[in-house]
């Protein structure tokens, strides 16, 4: 049972991470489920295959333009009313994706729809952090990626059996529709983790707006080694895994031939592998520190790098790709909650400030960088998306020295 730190009830306190779970799941479906369909969005607008990967890659960078301004936001006027506002906006860019007619506004609408993945990441979770202890806050960060990973696991699946039914642009009257339902959920849920009375006595304050020292906390941040380090590890060490959700409707079903729904299939064992990681993560928070559970994920992590880069390059096939990403997935799992909470708290600087710089430096890394591995070739063959996909998660090996390196002297000195 969770126990939070501020005066809540255990009920609504699991009804407030569901709902979180919920909307997160929810900004990553729109994500994935057209993941499917978009050979036939590109051919309905007229535009070229080239922009299939853009769908994923727009959606990421949207998640960065605001999280400058939102955390401030959150820290002046409290995350509940950022949240609800950033669900409302989600909800009416989904609804406008249906009258779009041409790609450069479905593009745009994507970009749109990537403000609410700024919400999650830059409200939500330092809400969660705020309102649990540490073990409680890695176990629920766990759980909660458990469930919003059901979004690429089924996600393809949904899409394609949905697409047997609906076109692609009733898809998105669905997300809107959801997110009516999830609005109303954090409405009755979600309370207020700043200017309330913690068990403790404590008190969390509200942080007020002004644009020098809002400048100035950035260019702190910006100095801090260990908060550097860990955030350009979160976005290096995803970034694999957004190269195969961007490109695999590429190489599964335009070069490999594959239907939709062998390409969704392929898809099980990579997010089984990443629900896996989540859920031994979950088991083992409370045995080890932070940094031994981030050693202990390098393990599948580089081994499954390795063995997609080596398996392809002598059996070049799905199966020897899937099975290389499916191992690099588990250590992923392992590994992601466990280095968002120690770059969340690597500064001592409020948490919507320091959230919103993780999320921008994280979500750009994986935006951007999914948009460099498509423009590098790496949809080009099997072949070449294990070499870019195990180079690119390979530099995340330096900012982690860097991360473990500093916790181990903190840890001395304590």
């Amino acid at each position: 049972m969770l126990t939070p730190l501020i005066n809540i009830t255990p009920f609504r306190a699991f009804c407030f991470a569901m709902t979180l779970a919920l909307f997160e799941l929810l900004t990553y479906l729109a994500s994935d489920v057209v993941m499917p369909a978009m050979p036939t969005v590109v051919g309905d607008l007229n535009a070229s295959p080239e922009f299939i990967p853009h769908a994923l890659n727009l959606y990421l960078l949207g998640g960065v333009l605001l999280q400058w301004l939102i955390g401030p936001l959150a820290d002046r006027y409290g995350r509940r009313p950022l949240l609800l506002w950033g669900c409302a906006i989600f909800c009416l860019a989904c609804l406008a994706t249906y009258w779009v007619e041409g790609i450069e506004l479905f593009n745009l609408l994507r970009l749109l729809q990537g403000i609410g993945l700024g919400f999650v990441v830059t409200v939500s979770y330092p809400a969660l952090n705020e309102a649990f202890s540490e073990a409680d806050a890695v176990r629920m960060m766990a759980l909660l990626a458990n469930i919003a990973l059901l979004s690429p696991l089924l996600g393809p699946l949904v899409g394609t059996v949905l697409l047997e039914w609906v076109s692609w642009r009733w898809l998105f009257v669905l997300f809107a529709g959801f997110a009516v339902l999830t609005w109303c959920a954090l409405y009755r849920f979600m309370p207020e983790t700043l200017g309330v009375e913690r068990r403790d006595g404590t008190r969390l304050a509200f942080q007020p707006i002004h644009l020098l020292p809002l400048l100035a906390g950035y260019g702190q941040l910006l100095g801090n080694r260990r908060f550097v380090a860990g955030s350009a590890a979160l976005g290096l060490v995803g970034l694999p895994l957004i190269g195969w959700i961007g490109l695999s409707p590429v190489l599964l079903i335009h070069d490999e031939g594959l239907s939709t729904l062998d390409y969704a299939l392929w898809q099980l064992p990579v997010f089984g592998g990443l629900i896996a990681g989540n859920l031994i993560i979950n088991r083992i928070a409370e045995r080890y520190s932070l940094r031994a559970l981030i050693r202990k994920a390098l393990w599948p992590y580089l081994i499954g790098l390795g063995a997609a880069m080596l398996g392809t390059w002598l059996y070049p096939s799905v199966f020897s790709l899937v099975a290389g990403m499916s191992l690099y997935a588990l250590g992923l799992g392992i590994a992601n909650a466990v280095l968002y909470r120690m770059t969340l708290f690597s500064s001592e600087q409020s948490k919507g400030l320091v959230s919103a710089m993780l999320g921008m430096i994280t979500i750009a890394l994986l935006g951007l960088g999914g948009a460099l591995l498509a423009m590098l070739g790496a949809g080009a063959s099997l072949l070449s998306f294990a070499l870019a996909a195990g180079c690119a998660g390979l530099l995340a090996l330096w900012p982690l020295r860097t991360v473990l390196q500093d916790d181990a002297e903190l840890a001395s000195l304590a």
